[in-house]
C-alpha cells in the first residue's frame, strides 16, 4: 500500500512555535493524526486514502519538523507541541474529534488534552512516548554533544539519520518509503533541526502528566508493534495499566512504526475502535 494521492500539505498556518505546514482529507467526522520523532505527517500516508472514506482526516508536519519552519531559536520540545496542537485544533474548529497519536506524537497529545482542556472522542496511542524513561544511550549522547552533530559533513549525517530510522524497523518498507522519512532532515535546517530535537527532549514533560492518566476523559485504545526495537511493549502494557479506562491489543511482526510496515493490519484496529 503506497497511495500517496490523498497526503498533501497545502495550508501553512502561523503558530506560536512558527509556521506549519497542514493537510485535510476526506467527509466524516473529524480525526487528527500527531506523527513522532524522527517522522514527519508523511508517516501516515499509507493509512489516510483508507481513513479519508469515512473521516475528515487532519494532519501536520510540527514544528521543527517535516516541511514546517526550523530554526536554530527555535524551541520544539515536547511542552511546546503539547501547546500547538491545541493551537491546530483551535485553528480546525475542532471540539471533539478522534485522535490517533504516535511515538512523541502520544506525549503531545497527551499533554494538549491533560494540560490544555482539548476533549477528544476517541483516542489510540500507538508505540507512545508516554512513560519515563525513553530515552536511549545514543539519545542521551546526542544530547550531550550536539554541536559536534550538527558539524557533521552531510554524507556522515545521512549515514546517521538512515542508521537511526533503520533502528525503528523489523520490517522492510522500501527504499523509496525510507528516503522520504529521511528527506526533511537532509537539507541544511533539517540537519541542524535534527540534532536539536535530541537536545530538547527532557522526561520532564512525561513525567509532569504520568499522574493524570487515570483522568484522561476518552475510550482509549493502545496499539502496540509487538517487536518494537525502540519502546518496548513491556511499555505499552503499563501504560495500559496506567490508563483504567483503556484497552490493549499487540501487533504481530511489527516494529516501532506500525502504520508503514503493517499498514492493513493497522486500518483494520482504527476501523474497529473508530
Amino acid at each position: 500500500m503506497n497511495d500517496t494521492t490523498n497526503w498533501h500539505l497545502s495550508e501553512e498556518i502561523r503558530t506560536s512555535a512558527g509556521v506549519v505546514m497542514a493537510g485535510r482529507a476526506g467527509e466524516g467526522p473529524s480525526l487528527v493524526l500527531a506523527h513522532g520523532w524522527p517522522w514527519s505527517s508523511w508517516s501516515w500516508h499509507r493509512l489516510i486514502p483508507e481513513l479519508s472514506r469515512k473521516f475528515r482526516v487532519h494532519w501536520y508536519d510540527m514544528p521543527g519538523y517535516g516541511r514546517s519552519a526550523k530554526s536554530p531559536e527555535q524551541r520544539t520540545s515536547l511542552d511546546i507541541q503539547g501547546k500547538i496542537f491545541a493551537e491546530m485544533l483551535d485553528h480546525w474548529q475542532l471540539e471533539r474529534p478522534s485522535v490517533v497519536a504516535h511515538d512523541f506524537g502520544g506525549a503531545t497529545t497527551l499533554r494538549a488534552h491533560l494540560l490544555h482542556g482539548c476533549d477528544f472522542g476517541k483516542y489510540v496511542l500507538m508505540n507512545v512516548v508516554a512513560l519515563s524513561p525513553w530515552g536511549s544511550e545514543f539519545f542521551d549522547h546526542v544530547g550531550r554533544h550536539v554541536e559536534a552533530f550538527v558539524g557533521l559533513p552531510p554524507h556522515i549525517h545521512r549515514a546517521v539519520v538512515d542508521a537511526y530510522i533503520g533502528g525503528a524497523l523489523v520490517n522492510e518498507i522500501g527504499a523509496e518509503a525510507r528516503a522520504a522519512l529521511a528527506g526533511p532532515w537532509l537539507t541544511e535546517e533539517g540537519h541542524g533541526s535534527f540534532y536539536r530535537q535530541f537536545a530538547q527532549a527532557d522526561e520532564a514533560y512525561t513525567n509532569e502528566i504520568e499522574p493524570l492518566y487515570g483522568d484522561i476523559r476518552c475510550p482509549v485504545k493502545i496499539l502496540w508493534g509487538e517487536d518494537d526495537p525502540w519502546i518496548p511493549i513491556d511499555r505499552g502494557r503499563a501504560l495500559h495499566e496506567a490508563i483504567p479506562q483503556s484497552t490493549f491489543e499487540a501487533l504481530p511482526n511489527a516494529g516501532h512504526l506500525p502504520q508503514l510496515e503493517v499498514p492493513d493490519l493497522v486500518l483494520a484496529k482504527l476501523g474497529t475502535f473508530l
